[in-house]
């Protein structure tokens, strides 16, 4: 019916514009054939003429009959786009005889220019503005209108409003021609929550245990005041299914809903009945293996995990052969098998039990023929090539490529979250290229920050590039804004607090020296300043003054190589560092007498590194084990502890070159509970040794421990976080003098993490924590259960242009000696990465 009356309205159209048109004589009983010798369409203001043309279906050139159903149908496709309110078109005949012009008249559907929301708050009124698309100047149309609605029945149905209701008024826009304003009148009605979930048919699974497996939908309840009670269709459909899987995990794989109704219980509140069929619990008997030639029976049985008697799930039955990291499906793959496949078949099913039959197809193994990179417009190739483990004429092996995809994440210079790496097979020549595609991000950092502490303020200023470049140092093209492309790190920095405090540093690092084998290069310079504030012109103009300062000057040069045995995740790394404090009359930080004091010593470091991701690490773990030593020198020479005069040495003759030994050792293990929530547990121990008990502890090197462990005062001392404590606050003695030092620590943390955002342009996360820790001065001293406790939250923000930024709050549960105000509530920033 609706058809006809488009052709009806077509044909009066064309009637009453066609009836009074020069020449043309229009005989209804005897149709004549015109050549169309022009087109014109008038009356549009912004659409395009020759796009409307092209959906009127018809073109200069063509014959058409008059009457007939070219006209008609031109007007039915152009009355199908919904954007005009008045179309005709009007034919007059040409100068040549047997053509035709046309005009086409289109009157445009109303625009719209404001749109206005009634009903609702200022909130949900800014959320429907950016939830919906109704921006100045689009058509008004039915379908427009149409998905308006949708769209905020969607929006409100979300929070539990599911009789909205959404009126609409156009009206006419006094100011503009052809413009109109929308009102949207909303009315949400009452929210429906669930007053009551009723389970029937149900006997393994309590209704309590029921409404637990429910994630979204749940019923009323005072003390599940979290997660609110509203229905929401979608959610509860899924939730159903989530209920079925469970059944199935423990062994019901016949388990089903057999009915379920939603149904009004008051006007605020709805009802939801299920009844169940749980059916029978099964559970695996036989497993056998068919079409296996590679690996034997039994071998795949082992890998597979899966024993008689043990509960039916086919779910993990589906993950022990392809989805787990120590799958058997992996065992093929990463022999070259890239064309394996498994299929499973139920073969007997007899009273509870089910004989399972898999049925293998192992294909050919597949080598590799191409590598190739997509996306790395700032990484030069040879960088992303070498971190690489798939090589071209290799094996195909799916741990390889997931390792690749592990070693380009470490570099820093791409999204970890978006490395994709795909396989495109040939099974015709057996043959596979591995793509790569990567996205770059701007891992260098730009830091500008302040602090106020001992030393006033300290001002921060710092650059850090991480895919610099030597060699492109000539090519001002790699500049941005300094030569990039090698993976190089270049890092400066300054710290200035006036005339108080001063720090000045620069490093750098090629992770691959001489480019073919991944063995480290780092060099670091550092100067350091600190003193009373006092300078030499202010001792000038007044001698009762007296100036106090701390000098540091430092140099340090590196090597590390990534070892094979045991695995290639281990590192050794090897420093040469040479330490000299000029130091006069300064006692403020460290207390040790004028004089200049040398520290020559070698740091090693034997690590193992598997962590996934270095910005939100889902698995893996960071083994550390370093020592730090001088050369025993009161040894070796058989120094004199006192003075011809037999007077004990003092502190500048007998650290004139310092001498210690220093051991550390850190853990860190992530493990994924589910989804993107990770569990990271972390130790840290520290000791200070001495070789010569006459000399006794070095006055540098010692532990800080309490607090957030940041601060500018970087050199002499190792500053240890324990969140929930004032700074500081847990080094012995303390209370006694606040400059003290501890000679050995113990450190124990438990973190549950979850994110906010991974993505290029940021990575936030949220951190649950509990936290234990303590510092003595001697061995005897240390008892790796008698620690300080803390539990608290915090969130970590990373900007690729200001790194790793944070907040903790942290409260710390035990009493501190002789520092009453050192536990309880704290609040903690950090600046950098942890362990």
């Amino acid at each position: 019916m609706k058809k006809t009356l488009i052709i009806i309205i077509a044909i009066l159209s064309f009637a009453l514009t066609s009836v009074g048109q020069k020449n043309i004589i229009i005989d209804y009983g005897n149709p004549k054939e015109y050549e169309i010798n022009k087109i014109e369409i008038i009356g549009i203001q912004y659409l395009s003429t020759d796009a409307l043309i092209n959906i009127a279906g018809i073109y200069v050139g063509q014959k058409i009959m008059i009457p007939g159903k070219e006209i008609s149908g031109s007007i039915k496709n152009l009355w199908k786009q919904g954007l005009f309110s008045d179309i005709s078109i009007s034919i007059s005949e040409a100068e040549e005889v047997g053509k035709i012009n046309l005009t086409i008249f289109l009157q445009e559907q109303p625009r719209l220019h404001k749109v206005f929301f009634t009903g609702i708050n200022k909130s949900q009124t800014t959320d429907l503005e950016e939830d919906v698309d109704l921006r100045a100047g689009r058509q008004i149309t039915d379908n427009i209108l149409n998905n308006t609605k949708n769209q905020i029945q969607d929006y409100y149905t979300q929070k539990g409003f599911p009789n909205v209701e959404v009126d609409f008024k156009v009206v006419d826009d006094t100011t503009m021609q052809n413009m109109v304003n929308l009102h949207i009148d909303i009315n949400k009605n009452n929210k429906i929550r669930i007053n009551k979930i009723v389970v029937r048919g149900n006997t393994e699974f309590s209704d309590k245990k029921i409404r637990r497996i429910f994630k979204e939908t749940k019923q009323k309840s005072v003390w599940v005041f979290w997660k609110q009670s509203k229905y929401i269709d979608d959610l509860y459909e899924a939730d159903k299914k989530t209920l079925i899987d469970k059944y199935n995990k423990e062994g019901y794989r016949d388990a089903r809903i057999l009915e379920d109704s939603v149904y009004v219980y008051d006007e605020k509140t709805l009802n939801i009945y299920l009844k169940v069929h749980e059916g029978h619990k099964y559970y695996f008997r036989d497993i056998t293996w068919v079409g296996n030639t590679i690996y034997t029976s039994d071998e795949l049985s082992e890998g597979l995990d899966i024993e008689e008697g043990d509960v039916y799930n086919q779910e993990r039955l589906e993950s022990r052969l392809m989805l787990e990291e120590d799958a058997v499906g992996n065992r093929y793959l990463d022999d070259g098998y890239l064309f394996y496949n498994s299929q499973i078949r139920e073969v007997f099913i007899e009273n509870d039990s089910i004989d399972i039959q898999i049925v293998i197809t192992e294909g050919q193994q597949a080598t590799i023929n191409r590598i190739i990179i997509n996306g790395n417009t700032r990484t030069n190739d040879h960088v992303v090539i070498r971190e690489i483990r798939t090589l071209p004429g290799a094996l195909f092996s799916k741990s390889d490529i997931i390792r690749s995809v592990r070693e380009l994440a470490q570099l820093g210079n791409f999204d970890p979250e978006q490395l994709v790496p795909v396989p495109i097979p040939h099974q015709q020549d057996g043959t596979v290229d591995i793509e790569y595609n990567v996205v770059e991000k701007s891992n260098d950092m730009f830091e500008l920050s302040g602090g106020y502490g001992m030393m006033g303020f300290v001002g921060r200023v710092g650059l850090r590039f991480n895919n610099f470049s030597v060699r492109n140092i000539r090519d001002i093209r790699s500049w941005s804004p300094l030569p990039m492309g090698d993976g190089q790190q270049l890092s400066i920095s300054a710290n200035i607090g006036g005339s108080q405090y001063q720090l000045y540093s620069v490093s750098f690092m090629e992770p691959w020296l001489g480019g073919k084998k991944p063995n480290s290069l780092s060099v670091s310079l550092y100067y350091n300043l600190m003193s009373n504030g006092i300078t030499k012109k202010n001792v000038e103009e007044n001698p009762l003054f007296t100036r106090q300062t701390m000098q540091l000057y430092g140099l340090s040069v590196g090597l590390g190589k990534r070892l094979q045995v045991p695995d290639d995740y281990f590192i050794l790394s090897g420093e040469l560092s040479y330490q000299r404090y000029q130091i006069q009359d300064y006692r403020a930080y460290i207390n040790i007498a004028s004089g200049a004091y040398n520290i020559f010593s070698l740091n090693g470091t034997f690590a193992r590194n598997s962590i996934d991701n270095p910005l939100y690490s889902r698995h893996g773990s960071n083994l550390s084990l370093g020592l730090k030593a001088t050369p025993p020198y009161s040894l070796l020479y058989n120094k004199k502890m006192t003075t011809p005069e037999g007077l004990p040495l003092g502190d500048a003759d007998r650290f004139k070159w310092v001498e210690h030994y220093k051991v550390t050792i850190n853990g860190s293990w992530f493990f994924q509970i589910v989804g993107n929530l990770v569990i990271n547990t972390r130790f840290e121990y520290g000791l200070l040794g001495y070789y010569n008990k006459n000399i006794g502890y070095s006055p540098f090197e010692g532990y800080v421990v309490g607090g957030d462990g940041q601060g500018y005062y970087t050199f002499g001392k190792d500053m240890i976080s324990l969140r929930g404590y004032e700074n500081k606050t847990l080094t012995p003695d303390y209370g006694a003098n606040t400059n003290s030092t501890g000679h050995l620590y113990s450190k124990y943390t438990v973190e549950l993490r979850h994110p906010v955002i991974l993505k290029e342009m940021a990575t936030i996360y949220m951190l649950g924590f509990i936290e234990g820790g303590n510092c003595w001065n001697q061995l005897n001293e240390f008892d790796p259960f008698d620690v300080y406790r803390s539990a608290g939250v915090g969130v970590r923000v990373f900007l690729p242009m200001l790194g790793m930024l944070g907040i903790d709050f942290g409260y710390g549960f035990d009493e501190v000696p002789f520092v009453p105000e050192a536990n309880g509530w704290n609040y903690h920033l950090v600046f950098g990465q942890q362990l």
